[in-house]
């Protein structure tokens, strides 16, 4: 796991959008062509940059900072 902290990429916004939107990591995984386990390495890499530990903290601190 990365280090707490640091900015999220394109992709890691994309996905935690579509979080956001509600979409389970199956339909995230259709929507931008990614794997299920790509969405789940990305999902562990948002939740550290943004030091949170699941999806629904993760969506609150990023409308919070104005990421989504």
């Amino acid at each position: 796991m990365r280090p707490a902290g640091g900015a999220l990429s394109k992709r890691e916004l994309e996905v935690l959008r579509l979080v956001a939107a509600g979409a389970a990591d199956k339909e995230i995984a259709r929507a931008p062509l990614i794997s299920e386990t790509t969405v789940k390495t990305h999902l562990q890499h948002v939740f550290a940059k943004l030091e949170v530990d699941s999806r629904t903290p993760a969506v609150a601190v990023a409308l919070e900072r104005g990421l989504i």
